[in-house]
């Protein structure tokens, strides 16, 4: 290995940076690339006296729409670019709602959408389903089951269009067609 890796490997595991990361915000630091908010300024020049009871600076919005600003948004130490409460991410377009169907990525779920398609033929309607992938901030604690309000929002992946906003209901314990 080269001296300047073995260097930058020291750095990040020597007390003096683990201390100078606490300083900066208390974010859940994860990820190799430093995380932290983009309207925020957090490099400060050395302060002669520490204030007392100084709380950590952070941005928050309000999406708009009637839906208010989780207390997990507001209080927590997360870091998400693409949160509707504390990133760039504006909503704008449609809300839907959904069924959540699988968590099992990083901060995306899948969401299925049961509707009924009416056939003139037999005068019936059959059920049918779509699957939308939309982004979770890490302000809701969702699970398979739970009932969310979707807002639409600039591409934020390849197949991600949407952005959870409000948790309707939590899971009961059935994921099926529960409108019927």
């Amino acid at each position: 290995r080269s001296p300047s890796c073995l260097r930058r490997r020291s750095l990040r595991s020597s007390p003096a940076t683990a201390g100078k990361m606490a300083t900066v915000g208390a974010t859940d630091q994860t990820k190799n690339a430093f995380q932290k908010q983009d309207t925020i300024f957090c490099g400060a020049k050395r302060v002669l006296q520490k204030k007392v009871g100084k709380k950590e600076s952070r941005y928050v919005k309000s999406v708009g729409l009637g839906i208010k600003t989780p207390k997990e948004a507001v209080d927590g130490t997360y870091v998400d670019k693409k949160c509707p409460f504390t990133g760039n991410v504006t909503i704008r377009g449609r809300l839907l709602t959904g069924v959540v169907k699988t968590t099992k990525m990083d901060r995306t779920i899948i969401i299925r959408r049961d509707y009924l398609h009416f056939i003139r033929k037999y005068h019936r309607y059959e059920k049918r389903h779509k699957t939308l992938p939309a982004h979770c901030s890490p302000c809701f604690r969702l699970n398979p089951g739970d009932q969310v309000l979707v807002g639409q929002c600039r591409p934020l992946s390849k197949t991600v269009r949407f952005n959870v906003i409000k948790v309707i209901t939590k899971a009961g314990g059935n994921k099926g067609f529960s409108k019927f």
